[in-house]
């Protein structure tokens, strides 16, 4: 027992480790920071709590040999997606349907489908080679577009955006050819009115403020007052942040920034840490992406290698839309900021992602670096 003890210890990848509890700290002062501005509520006791569960999520995912998820990636997925379609059975919560009730708490499947779905793709990847041609990739297009679609409806733009770029390195990693991938991008470009015609009217108006926004003045109403107050408040932070250049306003609606501990906690970031709190944030991100690449080169075993890209590639495109938004680069969505938000469901389905990552980077025998899948070095 003591020998695998210090195996496990010896061969865990303990930066992925640093950077994580690195980022989930930043959020804790975040949150906390929002607990002091919106003088309503604590949570920031509720969060340490889902992040100690959290931790213990992670170390737990690292236990079983992650191959045994291959046996269960189906059943697993196809639960998730009755579960999707079961939000609807459930009453509406400020005009969406994106939540099972559990007594006191709420269940946001999507979040655990994330996770599925990238299992799921892994699973199927390794056992098909007909990817390699264009009409192979229908498959996986079919699992990633049914959950996009049941998402969209409940509705949630923004974690159906993360579907997409998860499923395109993925079939990169699996050695899809470049040209097929590039191809099917250029015949989306025509199907996208389409896809305007089926937005619902909250959807079309958020991406319509992202082109008419302006900065100053006073606030505006709708979905623009969100944009402008989130750039305000990360704005007042300055360089050095309140934390050490103390609050800059006296009128405390300019500091009112709705879903600011959970959608908008990035905002809370740059005010209390400034924008060197702010860039340092985005550098702790980059390092765990870093981290997690070296993992997903540093194994042959195909299944490993791509359960390390889909995570890496998850993780890191919530973290665009979510700070893209928050600086008026991208529509407002409701999604989280991996590891910062406040949110029982998305902290503890990240943690069992990046508890993954590890699982991959802890097997013996899957560590020799390099070697492509045996396909992809194929005309």
């Amino acid at each position: 027992m003591a020998v695998l003890a210090s195996s496990y210890v010896r061969r865990m990848p303990w930066f992925v480790v640093i950077w994580t509890c690195a980022l989930a700290a930043m959020g804790m002062a975040a949150i906390a920071r929002g607990d002091q501005l919106e003088s309503a509520g604590r949570l920031w006791s509720r969060h340490l709590e889902w992040n100690l569960l959290a931790a213990a999520a992670l170390f737990a995912a690292t236990v079983p040999h992650y191959r045994l998820l291959r046996l269960v990636a189906y059943p697993c997925f196809f639960g998730c997606l009755l579960l999707l379609a079961a939000v609807f059975l459930t009453p509406p919560r400020n005009g969406a349907q994106r939540w099972i009730p559990l007594g006191p708490l709420a269940f946001q499947p999507s979040e655990l489908t994330k996770l599925a779905f990238i299992v799921a793709l892994a699973a199927y990847l390794v056992h098909q080679q007909s990817y390699r041609k264009l009409q192979g990739l229908l498959v996986p297009f079919v699992i990633a577009l049914v959950p996009v679609g049941l998402i969209l409806r409940e509705p949630d733009l923004g974690t159906s955006l993360v579907f997409l770029p998860v499923l395109f390195a993925m079939l990169f990693a699996a050695g899809a050819r470049v040209r097929h991938l590039a191809l099917i991008v250029v015949l989306a470009i025509p199907v996208l009115p389409l896809m305007w015609t089926g937005m619902s009217a909250e959807q079309k108006s958020r991406i319509v403020t992202l082109f008419v926004q302006r900065d100053g003045g006073p606030a505006p109403t709708g979905d623009g007052y969100h944009l402008h107050q989130s750039k305000q408040v990360i704005a007042l932070g300055g360089v050095r942040g309140s934390q050490f250049n103390g609050t800059t306003i006296d009128d405390p609606q300019a500091y009112h920034l709705p879903a600011s501990r959970t959608d908008f906690v990035y905002c809370l970031v740059g005010e209390r840490f400034g924008l060197i709190g702010a860039c340092a944030t985005l550098v702790l991100y980059l390092a765990l992406f870093a981290a997690g690449l070296r993992i997903a080169a540093g194994t042959r075993e195909p299944f490993g290698r791509l359960l390390a890209v889909g995570v890496v590639t998850l993780i890191a495109t919530q973290t665009i839309i979510n700070t893209g938004m928050t600086v008026g680069l991208m529509p407002v969505t409701g999604i989280t900021l991996p590891l910062i938000s406040h949110g029982g469901s998305s902290l503890i389905t990240t943690a069992v992602a990046i508890g993954l990552l590890l699982n991959v980077g802890l097997r013996p025998g899957y560590e020799v670096a390099g070697e492509p899948f045996s396909f992809a070095a194929e005309a």
